[in-house]
């Protein structure tokens, strides 16, 4: 184990001299793991450094202070969710006229993720809805043109503010976890409360942007 006390920065291992990318994926894994347990206020480069088991100078290369960890924490989480989401829909492109599938898959995909990764997507949250550009984020931007592309079909209700939407569906998915935080302690209480958000996101879709009448086997879903 590292001495964080002393001064070991001459003394990184040979594979993380030759390999800073995989060093830099290290910290930025722990940094994660931190955040996911202990929030922001509990993020230290130290701590961080600790469990990526490099010692603080090679940390400082990296990331010089906190805030730059958490700006490339929201840049993983955003990528992450743009694959996972975006991705899965992109896969199953064509397939909207079965039922509507992939939007229920869509937010099977949102809300799991925001149920077991509460304080990453809380921080993801709150960058994106406080930056200056919030449409430099990849996940958010697809996110909002999406939600425009939906406005304008023929499966959803007139005069929709798709701005508006997005962030009233992100807000609900990423503070709902805050809710389940506190009242869910096992995995199966919380992939049931998964459930209960996803449900719900669902009877909200149908019965307030979408043409209920065009999905009938979200219908279904929601009945079953």
């Amino acid at each position: 184990m590292i001495n964080l006390s002393e001064n070991t920065e001459a003394a990184p291992t040979t594979r993380r001299r030759r390999n800073p990318e995989a060093t830099r994926e290290d910290i930025l894994a722990a940094a994660r793991t931190v955040l996911a347990s202990d929030g922001p206020d509990g993020l230290s480069l130290s701590k961080v450094a600790h469990l990526a088991g490099v010692n603080r100078g090679t940390a400082y290369q990296h990331f010089e202070t906190r805030e730059d960890l958490i700006k490339a924490t929201v840049e993983w989480v955003s990528h992450y969710l743009s694959e996972t989401v975006f991705g899965r829909l992109d896969r199953e492109e064509g397939s909207t006229q079965e039922g509507g599938r992939p939007i229920y898959e869509f937010m099977t995909g949102l809300a799991d993720f925001a149920v077991e990764n509460p304080e990453l997507g809380r921080i993801w949250l709150f960058e994106i809805l406080s930056c200056d550009n919030p449409d430099e984020d990849v996940f958010f931007r697809q996110f909002v043109e999406s939600t425009e592309a939906f406005a304008d079909s023929q499966v959803s209700e007139e005069g929709i503010d798709a701005e508006a939407l997005s962030v009233m569906i992100l807000a609900g998915y990423f503070l709902w976890p805050v809710w389940v935080r506190a009242r869910a302690g096992s995995k199966k209480e919380r992939k049931a409360m998964s459930m209960r958000m996803r449900r719900e996101f669902l009877r909200m879709s149908l019965y307030g942007t979408l043409r209920a009448d065009e999905f009938p086997q979200l219908q279904a879903l929601l009945e079953s």
